[in-house]
């Protein structure tokens, strides 16, 4: 799943010919333009040494600079990403090539330089092009003056990163694979047999066709009643429920759900044969005092009896996602959580984990931090040279504790925390008291996905190996329906325009330009609305708290966190089909 990383290029600082170095970080100012000739390299052999299959170049600018490492090279613009070779090195430059489905906004800025006390400014504007990636890039190129490549990379930025259609993406270009893999409906079935420990079955597509994969186990069975997609349109063909449900109380349990997202197992312990499970909030309304019979007796199924020979049965813990308030205002609009009093041998749990647009705005707090204090910054100053270049670390403690202050102040550190704690307790509930664990937030396919995942990656060593790393993605977010479109922020199948319109990081040089036109997707607002803005990095983060895992225990893991970047770039990048679309259902054109 994984895409070829590009060759790592050498900066030009680094070059043995001093007529090739630009003088230090930050020293932007100082570049002489009339000394940038421009590369000799023709489209022909760009495409031919540098370019994926079927990606084409649709314009290109020479003699850029890319700002956040004073390096100066060519900006090509392809179908499929913003690529920069290097004029010192003739290689591409990783940090300043980003595919185009993952650039969040891009801005044309003008900016003047600063010039020395009592010195006639005669020193040309700087006219620069800002890219604010989702993956926490914020990225600069300076372009020469009196010339028009800027509007050129621009105005083709403008054409070719907001399709209008999902079939305009790069993936639908390039063809289909050429790596043949079982159907994913295949895949999730010879998963389902693991866990239900049938794994002497294999699963093939006469199996899916005929819908004769209902196999079952002692206490749980496959059912086959979302087969054609129609008690929920967001869950997978294939489903494990307890084996004392009838595939009508199913029926009957989804309608007291959000979006039919009824109580399914996603995961069974072969040891104490406890379960998690996962869901959609109830309907329990404004009062709390909705019910339904059909969806009290799935859950209580979920509290099979203990393998203790003593008769009695597992305890129940069900864990909202959310913050008590958040779960109680949901109430107001049908919503709610359980009561543990209509629950067989239940307890109720809330998480207190923010929703979606606290995600985002926390990330990009996050992202401001990282273009203020890394080390390939947006302006071209190093945190060294930002504070000083003075003691320990490259900055004084001063400026250190401001650092550290202003990551806390993102949020995102608590945030992972909080789900990574969440994780755990699920985690210790299920192997250390045999109980089982219904997990759901409000629709139960964000907050929901991350907290089962985790816990399913740490309860199984499988999960922690690449196949079944693969297993767990497709299972818990692609089959389970987390709406990669909207969160990602891609075009529907009908040809509807993806909404970005967010308070959005603008990088360090916001303050400074005389004039500034954005190229984001939708005009930038102060005041967002949250109701219409459905982008979160949900995925992201998980893959966060997937990377904290592993930093933890590296040596449980089959693969690297060089794995999880590369993971998440192909995710973000829309290179491949995978994450393309909101749910596993065929949507109509």
């Amino acid at each position: 799943m994984a895409a070829l990383r590009p060759p790592r290029s050498v900066s030009s600082r680094d070059s043995s010919d001093g007529s090739e170095r630009l003088d230090g970080a930050g020293s932007w100012d100082a570049l002489e333009w009339t000394k940038i000739e421009p590369v000799t390299r023709s489209v022909s052999h760009v495409n031919s040494e540098f370019l994926l299959e079927a990606e084409r170049v649709i314009e290109e600018g020479h003699g850029v600079v890319l700002v956040n490492r004073d390096e100066a090279g060519t900006l090509f613009v392809t179908n499929f990403r913003l690529l920069f070779l290097s004029d010192g090195t003739r290689n591409i430059v990783p940090l300043g090539t980003i595919p185009l489905a993952t650039i969040e906004k891009f801005n044309k800025m003008v900016v003047k330089n600063q010039s020395a006390p009592r010195q006639i400014d005669r020193s040309p504007t700087r006219r620069l092009l800002q890219i604010i990636g989702k993956d926490m890039r914020i990225i600069v190129f300076g372009f020469r003056p009196r010339t028009k490549q800027r509007r050129v990379i621009f105005d083709a930025l403008l054409r070719c990163a907001k399709p209008a259609r999902i079939w305009d993406l790069y993936a639908f270009t390039c063809g289909p694979s050429k790596f043949s893999k079982p159907n994913s409906k295949v895949r999730l079935l010879n998963e389902y047999f693991r866990l239900l420990g049938k794994d002497s079955h294999c699963a093939s597509v006469s199996m899916v066709e005929e819908g004769s994969f209902t196999l079952s186990n002692d206490l749980w069975r496959i059912s086959n009643t979302n087969s054609n997609y129609t008690v929920c349109s967001s869950y997978p063909f294939a489903l494990i429920v307890p084996k004392s449900i009838s595939d009508e109380e199913v029926i009957q349990a989804s309608t007291f759900r959000a979006r039919c997202r009824i109580p399914v197992v996603s995961w069974c312990h072969p040891g104490n044969g406890a379960v998690l499970a996962r869901s959609a909030q109830p309907l329990v309304g404004l009062m709390m005092n909705m019910r339904s019979n059909a969806d009290e007796k799935l859950v209580a199924s979920l509290c099979t009896q203990l393998v203790d020979g003593k008769g009695s049965r597992r305890k129940l813990y069900i864990a909202d996602a959310r913050p008590r308030k958040n779960a109680l205002a949901n109430g107001a609009m049908g919503g709610g959580s359980e009561s543990s009093s209509n629950y067989f041998h239940s307890e109720i749990v809330f998480f207190g984990i923010d929703n979606i647009h606290a995600m985002r705005e926390s990330f990009a707090r996050l992202r401001d931090y990282l273009d203020t204090h890394g080390a390939t910054s947006s302006d071209g100053m190093s945190s060294f040279l930002r504070h000083g270049g003075s003691t320990w670390g490259g900055g004084n403690l001063s400026s250190m504790s401001a650092s550290v202050s202003t990551l806390g102040d993102s949020g995102w550190l608590i945030h992972v925390q909080s789900v990574l704690a969440g994780s755990a307790w699920i985690t210790a509930r299920i192997a250390l008291e045999s109980a089982s664990v219904l997990v759901h937030c409000s629709d139960g396919w964000d907050r929901t996905s991350q907290l089962v995942s985790l816990a399913n990656l740490m309860l199984d060593p499988y999960y922690r190996t690449f196949a079944g790393f693969q297993a767990l993605v497709e299972k818990d977010w692609l089959a389970f329906g987390h709406p990669f479109s909207d969160r990602i922020g891609m075009p529907s199948v009908s040809g509807t325009s993806f909404d970005l319109n967010r308070q959005s990081s603008t990088g360090n040089l916001s303050s400074s330009p005389v004039r500034q036109s954005s190229g984001s997707f939708t005009p930038q607002t102060s005041n967002t609305s949250h109701a219409q803005n459905n982008y979160s990095p949900i995925y992201l983060q998980w893959v966060d708290c997937v990377s904290q895992l592993l930093r933890m225990y590296p040596f449980a893991f089959e693969f690297s966190s060089t794995f999880l970047v590369d993971f998440l770039d192909c995710v973000l990048s829309c290179r491949f089909g995978n994450f393309l679309c909101n749910r596993l259902k065929k949507q109509l054109k």
